[in-house]
């Protein structure tokens, strides 16, 4: 790796898989800025939904997407200055983003923004697509995959802390739908790079996670 290159990980995956945390522990781990690319998408969903804009009016979303008032600032999400961090993990909120993420103007407008984040010393990349479209000269590329049973699962415990009851049924429903139009759409289908290095989350706690892809980073000499 050249002095002047920005090193990137990405972590690739549906949701539910422990991309999230996995990133926030790597971030804490290497001191690299963070890229949460999916709350973009969540962020500009909320605002579309805000501002009552279709999700059919393309240029509209595109406007939008150019000028997001979107920024971040630990673990949490500000939209024009208020913390939405709740608000963008709704399940409404995902369906909406899910939506406008096969539009392929939507996703031309974002993508410069998410090549800014890469700055030095380096940038963990959480997404769809980091490895395969945004970052795909990324000197580390994960993916990580589970079960949508087992991600309901999460999903419904996570719910249930929040205080906030929850159809396991319907989730996993959801989730399926959601699993399919991201791995059916003609732009940046849901897929691991061809080079990535896969991890199955299903039978794993997030603290196994982390310590094997902490050993990669020992091994690409992305920690020290």
């Amino acid at each position: 790796m050249s002095e002047n290159k920005v090193p990137v990980i990405t972590i690739d995956g549906p949701s539910g898989v422990g991309k999230g945390t996995l990133a926030q522990y790597l971030t804490c781990k290497t001191k690299f800025n963070l890229l949460d690319s999916g709350a973009i998408y969540r962020a500009l969903a909320y605002g579309a939904v805000k501002h009552g804009l279709a999700l059919d009016d393309v240029a509209s979303l595109v406007n939008l997407a150019e000028s997001l008032p979107v920024t971040f600032i630990a673990t949490s999400i500000l939209y024009e200055g208020e913390d939405v961090t709740s608000k963008v993990r709704t399940e409404e909120i995902a369906g909406v983003a899910s939506t406008v993420a096969v539009i392929p103007e939507v996703r031309a407008a974002l993508m410069n923004r998410q090549k800014n984040f890469a700055s030095l010393p380096g940038l963990v990349a959480d997404g769809r697509d980091m490895g395969t479209v945004v970052f795909p000269d990324a000197d580390l590329k994960l993916y990580l995959t589970a079960s949508a049973t087992i991600r309901a699962e999460r999903r419904v415990k996570q719910l249930k802390n929040q205080g906030v009851s929850a159809n396991i049924g319907q989730i996993t429903r959801d989730i399926e739908e959601r699993d399919a139009r991201d791995l059916n759409r003609k732009t940046a289908p849901l897929k691991p790079a061809e080079d990535a290095i896969i991890i199955d989350t299903s039978g794993l706690d997030i603290t196994e996670v982390c310590r094997q892809v902490e050993s990669l980073l020992w091994d690409r000499g992305l920690l020290k």
